[in-house]
């Protein structure tokens, strides 16, 4: 039996380590950042661009040919069949990012419970199978909603990748495991945190995102270097449609710090994302973590 029960002993210490690439499927006006100047009833209003913007995702992907997981918001899978449908006809992996982009934490377990599973139902009719992963919009799974997991493992999802183990003002749970574990402390459903770095005593952020934007590209690859050398684990990153899409409108009645936020050196996503296709090796969330015969550590949470 293979075990992955924490970095000094697991079960990927093969080499090269195959890291994760995922992406999550949104439009420009639907982040966290611009939720108080645009309301979801307002979301068909404004010019969508995700389309375009994945389209020119799944292009970087082909050219450096990573296979990749995808999760995708309901309310775009609905509008945007065609392109949920061009992802599972690259070969990625069509996970769940919810439905309506809603904190996880801002809803009752009905109402997330209704949630997750029409957009379930939305992108498997879509790709014609069984959709395994999600994400919680803005990493909004933590101590205060473990219930969560509950009901994610009944509506027949396998994973998540909803933590963030580092301390942040929007999302994170910094005494969460950086590995792999399984939150209901029997195996089954997996949650696959993102990827942080262990310096100083304390958890650094390295898993895409603002901070890949953020910080100069060689801080990251050193970062994640360290990680699949040190601690012989994959890493899990992320990253938006919209961080490559340098025209999209600007929401200038938004708060400065969320303008900052989302805007910063976006133009130079684009390459440092093909660079870092380039500088290390790529797969699918399901292909790296749901292997037979891995056993997890579990956590419950405290």
């Amino acid at each position: 039996m293979r075990t992955a029960i924490g970095p000094e002993d697991s079960a990927f210490g093969r080499s090269p380590v195959v890291n994760a690439f995922s992406v999550d499927v949104e439009d420009y006006f639907q982040v966290e950042a611009f939720k108080s100047v645009i309301h979801r009833a307002d979301w068909d209003l404004h010019p969508a661009r995700v389309a375009a913007s994945t389209d020119r995702m799944l292009k970087l992907l082909e050219a450096a040919d990573v296979r990749a997981t995808f999760f995708v918001l309901g309310w775009v899978a609905e509008r945007f069949a065609d392109m949920v449908s061009r992802i599972e006809a690259h070969g990625h992996e069509v996970a769940s990012h919810g439905y309506s982009h809603e904190l996880v934490h801002a809803q009752t377990a009905s109402e997330f419970r209704q949630d997750i599973r029409h957009a379930k139902q939305l992108l498997e009719d879509i790709v014609g199978k069984q959709v395994r992963g999600f994400r919680a919009p803005t990493f909004s799974i933590g101590r205060g909603n473990w219930w969560a997991y509950e009901v994610l493992a009944e509506e027949g999802y396998e994973y998540s990748s909803s933590i963030y183990p580092i301390s942040h003002d929007l999302y994170g749970m910094e005494s969460a495991p950086r590995t792999p574990f399984r939150p209901l402390n029997r195996d089954g459903f997996l949650e696959i945190p993102v990827t942080t770095v262990r310096l100083l005593n304390k958890n650094r952020p390295c898993a895409g995102g603002g901070y890949f934007r953020l910080l100069p590209y060689g801080v990251s690859r050193w970062c994640m270097r360290r990680v699949n050398k040190a601690d012989r684990m994959p890493c899990v990153f992320y990253c938006h449609p919209w961080e490559i899409d340098v025209d999209q409108p600007r929401i200038k009645q938004a708060p400065l710090k969320s303008q900052l936020r989302h805007y910063l050196n976006i133009r130079e996503m684009a390459p440092r994302i093909a660079r870092l296709l380039q500088d290390f090796s790529w797969g699918r969330i399901d292909d790296i973590y749901l292997q037979s015969g891995v056993v997890y550590q579990t956590f419950g949470g405290a």
